[in-house]
């Protein structure tokens, strides 16, 4: 007995199914390539890129039409995007041999952009809160960069800022001793600083370049290039790179800022792909976009992301130990 022929109408349920899987499958199989690539590609993969976690999502979707579709081909093509995508999940890099050496002090770093300057109200009781011994502030334009030298001034007495209105406003704030240095140049302010911590001195440099926007990918990869030769001018020398990158692990052009000998302390402290922004979103959904990078003199015990109202990022505050070699 042969079995009867499907009527039309399922039959071409089953050609949408599988036509909706295909496009579901192409193009996150885009986005994936690139990543294979060791590529950002053009607009718009860098801004998905950010993501790239949360494409499980339309890859699990297109598997199941694949199956409602009886469409064999594409459930392989779907199980192969997944597994790229579970491979690529993973913490980028290798783990760091444990520093050695003496202990030179247990440091408390915090991050924040502050929108605007719209969270400084919030990132002053975050601090007061905290106690971190340097603050990387992003987005502080001249208002805030006022109020933190009037409420938080005399606990932070050394500084390094550019003053500036709206985004590109910056500061550095340290309890340790700083000697400016000319920072990173780029469309918003990036000041740098050494810290002399216990009489060792430590690299400090504020990143924000500007994010990936549609017509702007092209000076993103430039300003992130310029914070990787920075990386890499002084590899001996201790080094902390924190701030806003507007970027991810998933981007190539920050990868090759880690590929320096940095190392991401959040990683470090087990909250590798904890999203920092959007924080409305957060911790539910999101991209962690926001890092503390440090050399190989440092290790790191804790990571925390910290809501501060007024802002659409989380600040990150990492517990830090600096060590010097022996000998």
């Amino acid at each position: 007995m042969t079995a009867a022929p499907l009527p039309e109408t399922h039959r071409r349920g089953r050609r949408f199914k599988s036509w909706c899987a295909g496009l579901l499958f192409a193009a996150v199989s885009v986005v994936v390539g690139c990543r294979v690539a060791d590529s950002d590609g053009v607009t718009p993969v860098p801004q998905l890129l950010a993501f790239l976690p949360w494409l499980l999502v339309p890859t699990g979707l297109g598997l199941a039409l694949t199956l409602l579709g009886r469409w064999w081909f594409g459930a392989v093509w779907g199980v192969a995007v997944l597994g790229l995508l579970a491979w690529y999940i993973e913490p980028y890099g290798k783990d760091p041999r444990p520093a050695a050496g003496v202990i030179v002090a247990e440091v408390r770093v915090l991050t924040a952009n502050v929108e605007f300057g719209r969270g400084a109200p919030a990132l002053v009781a975050v601090i007061r809160r905290e106690r971190p011994d340097l603050v990387f502030v992003q987005e502080c334009a001249y208002g805030c960069q006022e109020r933190l030298r009037r409420e938080v001034g005399a606990d932070y007495p050394y500084r390094r800022a550019v003053a500036a209105a709206g985004s590109k406003g910056s500061v550095i704030l340290a309890e340790y001793p700083l000697k400016g240095t000319p920072g990173v140049v780029g469309t918003m302010g990036m000041p740098g600083a050494v810290a002399d911590v216990r009489g060792h001195s430590v690299r400090l440099q504020l990143a924000h370049p500007m994010p990936p926007l549609p017509r702007q990918v092209a000076l993103w990869r430039r300003e992130l290039g310029r914070l990787r030769a920075f990386a890499a001018a002084e590899p001996g020398v201790p080094t902390v790179l924190a701030g806003d990158f507007n970027a991810s692990q998933d981007h190539a052009a920050f990868r090759r800022v880690l590929d320096t000998g940095l190392y991401d302390a959040a990683r470090l402290a087990g909250a590798d792909r904890t999203p920092s922004w959007p924080s409305r979103t957060a911790p539910a959904l999101g991209a962690q976009i926001d890092h503390v990078l440090v050399t190989r003199h440092f290790t790191a015990a804790h990571a925390r992301f910290l809501t501060v109202s007024g802002s659409d990022h989380r600040a990150l505050l990492v517990e830090l130990t600096l060590h010097a070699p022996q000998g």
